[in-house]
């Protein structure tokens, strides 16, 4: 009996075995790409090599120059990492925390000895050794209930509720060796495949490196980044201190009916930073802040609530887009496809924006132009402003921690701040929540609302929008003189009921389903949250609506 089936790294239809694995495909079949493949989508949805295929479908390879290689990849890592640590220090409980310096931070609980240098290296040789022995990653389907009586026994009885919260029969968990965990999708087929990675000691945890999609088979540097890393910390330790580290401990406040609570103390928590940061702008003397931060972020509403603490202290904040100044379309650079390149800091009327500053900060009346997006120019209608002694320019722009963008101004008059949405909240210890998923779907939501874009042409966009952000805004977080992280701890819970009906919109044809597919399974995870609890002030009010500031 066979089947047909379309390969689209083929480009053709061909004849396979019924029941035949991926990975038993690109084998017969000598399908190859100079690099190893690692899964398929099959009609757009992500399968491992270990996939059987028992009726017609269309077949998308994929390597680590894909954005779903790489995660499973990564995943796969987590695995050995685990693995390792539990062979040679079975006490110590890992926990993955986030991204940072092209890696991942992972810290050791309970480990017998002070994490060291040495304590690093027998880690990672140990990994290379279970690399070298080609273990396989087997998939194993077991009653939920199971999984979780399981995990309890092993001490996890907290982040593994989410084995129940999900109310589903059956959980997949996966077997390494001896090892039993748990991850949210797919694993390579075995060890074999992990030839590129490093693990190095990082703060006060370790660093598990790993390839990018523009850098498959090598390591990058190292750079420290220690505001980056702090925010993280404070955030993550306050998520323990209040007893919500885990998804499972979100639902169970939203099950237990005080979730009211929590969203008043978080959101308090970040009116208390943005009042201690108009503290310092006032001890510092500032005239001018420059607030950066990638997209969805919440740079506009971050503005707003810092200009009501200033507004407190007296100051007259007065605010800025750096989206005012681009150049005229018609001298908008290209990026290397030819299309306009509007995340590009040549993009910017560098001239005219710096020489309005100047002359704002020299006391001076000056006229600011508005953007026309539609025709591409710049529009004067007399909107003219002055600095007075209590005066405040507050600048928003995705380049405004590049020095290029102000290099004509003191230094002296800046205060930098970068705002990002770094999620502290995991799935598990071994499943952290990229933060990337966080403001995708604060975006999917945003344009679907207020630019009328569906969530497929979010999820086109988005790949040149994360290229744009590692390119002009990541490299320069760094400069910030303070972060902020515009994440709530329950907002995926609120953004859930808002993101599910536009995701389901995503046609199966698609490339971009997988995408989608993915984020859905992501949101199965939560209970959804009333947004009739969240204040008119919050950060999400920006992207679900009914803000009390005006945008």
């Amino acid at each position: 009996m066979t089947v047909e089936v379309f390969i689209i790294n083929l480009k053709e239809t061909i004849v396979i075995p019924y029941g035949s694995t991926l990975q038993e495909i690109v084998e017969q079949k000598n399908i190859h790409n100079g690099l190893p493949y690692l899964g398929g989508l099959v009609n757009n949805k992500v399968r491992s090599l270990s996939y059987r295929v028992h009726k017609p479908c269309v077949i998308d390879f994929f390597d680590m120059t894909s954005s779903h290689g790489i995660e499973m990849y990564t995943r796969s890592l987590f695995f050995v990492l685990y693995k390792a640590v539990h062979d040679l220090y079975p006490s110590a409980t890992l926990n993955v925390l986030h991204s940072i310096s092209g890696g991942k931070y992972c810290e050791l609980e309970h480990l017998p000895i002070a994490l060291s240098q040495n304590v690093a290296e027998s880690i990672q040789n140990r990994m290379m050794e279970i690399v070298e022995k080609k273990l396989p990653f087997k998939r194993i389907e077991i009653l939920s209930e199971q999984a979780y009586h399981d995990h309890e026994k092993n001490g996890g009885i907290n982040e593994f509720d989410i084995f129940l919260d999900r109310t589903k029969f059956f959980t997949t968990v996966y077997l390494l060796d001896d090892v039993v965990n748990y991850y949210y999708s797919h694993l390579l087929p075995s060890t074999e495949y992990l030839k590129h990675f490093q693990l190095e000691l990082y703060e006060t945890g370790l660093l598990l490196k790993v390839p990018s999609k523009k850098r498959p088979t090598s390591i990058g540097m190292t750079r420290k980044m220690p505001k980056l890393f702090t925010v993280y910390k404070q955030f993550k330790d306050w998520g323990k201190r209040i007893g919500v580290p885990y998804i499972s401990d979100l639902n169970k406040r939203v099950e237990k009916k005080d979730i009211g609570d929590l969203i008043l103390t978080t959101e308090a928590l970040q009116e208390k930073i943005w009042a201690n940061c108009a503290d310092e702008i006032l001890k510092k003397g500032s005239k001018m802040i420059l607030i950066s931060g990638p997209s969805s972020s919440g740079k506009t509403t971050s503005c707003k609530r810092l200009s009501v603490q200033l507004s407190v202290l007296d100051f007259h904040p007065i605010q800025i887009s750096v989206d005012d100044f681009f150049l005229e379309r018609k001298e908008t650079p290209l990026d290397e496809h030819g299309n306009y390149d509007f995340e590009s800091l040549d993009a910017i009327d560098l001239k005219l924006f710096n020489n309005t500053l100047i002359q704002l900060l020299a006391g001076e009346e000056v006229e600011i132009p508005r953007f026309n997006f539609t025709t591409g120019t710049k529009e004067w209608h007399g909107h003219k402003i002055k600095l007075q002694e209590n005066s405040i320019l507050v600048v928003e722009g995705i380049h405004c921690l590049n020095p290029k963008l102000t290099e004509l101004v003191d230094d002296s008059t800046k205060y930098k701040i970068f705002v990002s949405a770094l999620t502290s909240l995991s799935i598990d210890k071994m499943n952290p929540i990229p933060t990337t998923d966080n403001r995708l779907i604060r975006r999917i939501i945003r344009d679907y609302n207020y630019r009328s874009y569906s969530a497929l042409d979010t999820l086109k966009r988005w790949p040149s929008v994360r290229n744009g952000e590692e390119k002009n805004i990541f490299p320069h977080q760094e400069n910030a003189d303070m972060m902020f992280n515009t994440s709530l701890i329950y907002e995926l819970g609120v953004l859930k009921p808002y993101a599910l009906p536009i995701l389901l919109e995503v046609p199966e044809t698609a490339p971009e389903y997988a995408e989608a597919a993915r984020l859905l399974n992501f949101l199965s995870y939560f209970k959804p949250i009333p947004d009739e609890l969240i204040p008119g002030t919050s950060i999400l009010r920006e992207f679900v609506g009914g803000s009390k500031f005006v945008y």
